[in-house]
């Protein structure tokens, strides 16, 4: 075997521990990055928040002159190892002359957590975020009102314990209805049967376990009798009947009951000929049952649902600026953090044998800045670059949507298309027509007789449109609605119709029909 040398030139991509956290945090959703925030703050003794502002430019992105950094190119390239792509992160230039953003200088820091010995304050030690302020819009009003009402909400399970405090009841009895109380779900429905909850309290001692279950039927008939009307119910059939109870006596509401006692497919199918003969009410009766049941509440509990978990708090901020728009981040999600410069200052002068681990930790904080900055960074530009091609749809709304794929903006940022998921994945855009996911804004293209494309947002708006102007009597079917589009020069099967239409939330031509 004959022994040589030989030489060879390969490239090789390692993600070091910076680029790792930079990708992580750029797929966090709001949520999900304050909890993070909250994490780094009790670990790293020299990151703090700070709620004062410092006077800095304010952050920002100018698009129109904006080379990609080395620390971009770093993640971009960390991007395309992951996702097997081989396009170059080169620098882009964007007309952006109707949207406006800026950004403030950034200085170098050292390129790994370990650090090169030195503790000197770098400039990226100041605050960051400080500078971002509170959002002032014609929203605020709004904003305001949805957040007292979450702040000043009272729940179903309190609304009920209020009411059982009226009752003169014994201990136990007053304990059983407290239980059953709380184990009603969102929609105020009790999900467990009584015997699975008495044998989970009661264990192996059948005795306790079925007087426990006394206890809860006596409960359970106290908590029928509660507002709102339904409430305890174990399905949509008694929670209909229990709501039935409080109204008017008559021919209707006697054969909505006997209705509730049949399979509720037949009450969704609206299969009056049906229902007439299992119940005995001619048929006229029978629709005004089904009138009748149509104006109760199906998950009385709904209305006690905290509002606060509906509430979306938009990263991304447009609004009407001159002929164009501004796209400005939103100041109430940037946290606010610097390095805690007395500690970072006292290591200079530690020369002990932990001063190696805690200069880590001091690295550790300037990168975690860095990252969230870069974070923001990316969701700007992304943010812009969407609002440009979608101008239409900032006038018009979302009939005037035009179709988008990622990779069109991956390549106009030079940025890998897996970045802009993450990017437009949990984000959100506050826009003058409501707030949306970034991803709302992509949609793929359908064919139109003139030979363009034809996004599927609009076709979907366009669908909904037809369905809301649509005659009660005669509500339109896929086939009807396939056959308005083509008129309107846009090519839609009905299948793709359906699809678009269950995406909705439409209920099919058969359900849609008056009585």
């Amino acid at each position: 075997m004959k022994q040589g040398l030989s030489l060879r030139v390969s490239q090789h991509l390692a993600l070091t521990p910076q680029l790792q956290q930079s990708i992580r945090l750029l797929q966090l959703s709001t949520l999900e990055l304050s909890q993070e925030v909250e994490q780094m703050l009790d670990e790293n003794p020299f990151l703090e928040v700070t709620e004062e502002a410092a006077p800095r430019e304010e952050f920002g992105l100018d698009h129109t002159n904006t080379p990609v950094s080395q620390d971009n190119q770093e993640f971009e390239s960390a991007m395309e190892s992951i996702a097997g792509g081989a396009h170059e992160t080169a620098a882009t230039s964007q007309n952006d002359s109707e949207t406006t953003a800026e950004i403030s200088s950034e200085a170098k820091l050292e390129e790994s957590w370990d650090g090169d010995g030195s503790v000197e304050s770098a400039p990226d030690d100041s605050e960051w975020g400080g500078d971002a302020l509170p959002r002032k819009s014609n929203s605020d009003d709004s904003d305001a009102e949805a957040s007292d009402l979450a702040h000043g909400h009272e729940s179903l399970q309190d609304h009920l314990h209020r009411q059982a405090l009226g009752l003169r009841l014994s201990e136990d009895d007053r304990a059983a209805l407290h239980f059953l109380i709380e184990s009603l779900n969102d929609d105020g429905y009790l999900e467990d049967s009584l015997a699975s909850l008495a044998s989970g309290l009661a264990g192996d001692d059948l005795e306790q376990a079925e007087e426990l279950e006394q206890h809860f039927a006596m409960a359970l008939n106290l908590l029928h009798h509660m507002e709102p009307a339904g409430v305890g119910a174990r399905n949509l059939a008694e929670c209909l009947g229990l709501q039935l109870l409080d109204c008017k006596d008559g021919d209707e509401t006697r054969a909505a009951m006997a209705m509730c006692r049949q399979p509720m497919e037949l009450l969704a199918k609206r299969d009056v000929k049906r229902l007439s003969q299992l119940c005995g009410f001619p048929d006229t009766v029978i629709k005004g049952a089904i009138a009748l049941i149509g104006r109760l509440d199906p998950k009385p509990g709904r209305r006690f649902v905290n509002v606060e978990r509906n509430l979306v708090v938009p990263d991304v901020i447009v609004v009407k600026s001159g002929r164009g728009f501004k796209v400005t981040l939103n100041g109430d999600v940037m946290p606010r953090l610097r390095v805690h410069d007395i500690y970072a200052n006292a290591l200079k002068q530690h020369k002990g044998q932990n001063g190696q681990a805690l200069q880590q930790r001091l690295q550790e904080a300037r990168w975690f800045i860095k990252n969230i900055q870069q974070r923001f960074d990316t969701i700007l530009r992304v943010s812009t670059a969407i609002v440009e091609r979608q101008k239409n749809f900032f006038t018009h709304g979302e009939l005037a949507m035009r179709p988008l794929v990622l990779r069109e903006i991956a390549d106009e940022l030079g940025l890998h298309e897996s970045t802009i998921s993450r990017v437009t994945t949990a984000k959100y855009m506050s826009t003058p027509f409501g707030t949306f996911e970034l991803k709302y804004f992509f949609g793929s293209a359908l064919g139109t007789e003139t030979g363009g494309n034809a996004s599927s947002t609009a076709v979907r708006a366009l669908i909904k449109q037809f369905v809301t102007s649509e005659s009660s009597n005669k509500p339109l079917s896929d086939n009807q609605i396939s056959e308005m589009l083509k008129e309107q020069g846009i090519e839609c099967a009905r299948r793709t119709v359906a699809k678009y239409r269950e995406a909705l939330r439409i209920a099919p031509a058969s359900l849609r029909k008056s009585l």
